[in-house]
């Protein structure tokens, strides 16, 4: 079966080429994995360098690069967390929580493992922050060209906030007010889980702004508009060592 996907995608390249097509920009929310395994597993695409690996082997060594977007992984958690709930899974246990805050990976982990699994490709990170609702600013991170700029925030597939989850669970028969929040975006995390993972975010951060080993490059430069609805990053005052020592220290072994 692999055998015969490769060959239609080849199939397809050659055709591609021989109409003259420069670039090619293949673009699918799962291809790094699923928020729905990252749910079941606790853990941030733990399987995203064979996934990739099977991409580069499909189209044969022609990718030459390779963008992953990021996010404050905060607010990734809880974005994945809604998506999840809206889907009919259960919200966190507590523990659950804990587990997810406090885990191993971060997306230095996942930038390691996707340079790994396409070593030929050019790797650029971009945050998520810089692209929030703007097709324009993350074309031009794929191409470096300036595509269309869009008239107004174009941000498809949010998650549902707490009105809507709310409203899901009295659907269902739940108590609607297991969703707690001042603000529409829901927070499942107490503050010290919040905080831990803003730490292993700008860790991240500060490691892709240091060269990341020469693995990949972040781009921020996008021309932002101002401030979107994630905070900025803020100061890296902040190596990986140490951040990564104090998590060590203050982990949690619960759950």
């Amino acid at each position: 079966m692999t055998r015969r996907a490769r060959g239609r995608v080849l199939l397809h390249l050659n055709k591609a080429e021989r109409n003259g097509t420069k670039s090619l920009i293949i673009s699918d929310e799962n291809m790094i994995g699923t928020m729905r395994r990252n749910m079941r597993r606790r853990s941030l695409y733990d399987d995203v360098g064979e996934r990739m690996a099977r991409y580069a082997a499909a189209f044969d060594g022609r990718i030459d690069t390779v963008v992953l977007s990021i996010r404050s992984l905060n607010h990734y958690w809880a974005s994945a967390a809604a998506y999840s709930m809206a889907r009919g899974h259960a919200t966190l246990e507590p523990d659950q929580c804990v587990r997810i805050a406090f885990g191993a990976r971060a997306w230095r982990d996942v930038v390691m493992d996707v340079a790994c699994a396409v070593p030929s490709a050019r790797l650029i990170v971009v945050p998520f922050e810089r692209t929030a609702g703007r097709p324009d600013a993350m074309f031009r991170a794929m191409t470096g060209l300036h595509g269309p700029r869009a008239g107004a925030e174009t941000w498809l597939n949010r998650s549902p906030g707490v009105t809507q989850l709310r409203g899901i669970l009295a659907e269902r028969g739940n108590d609607p007010d297991m969703i707690r929040g001042s603000s529409e975006s829901w927070a499942p995390f107490d503050p010290a889980a919040s905080a831990a993972m803003r730490e292993a975010y700008l860790d991240d951060i500060h490691w892709l702004t240091a060269g990341a080993d020469g693995l990949a490059t972040l781009t921020e430069d996008l021309g932002q508009r101002g401030a979107g609805q994630t905070l900025p990053h803020g100061p890296l005052t902040r190596g990986h060592g140490y951040d990564n020592q104090e998590r060590r220290l203050a982990e949690p072994r619960g759950g």
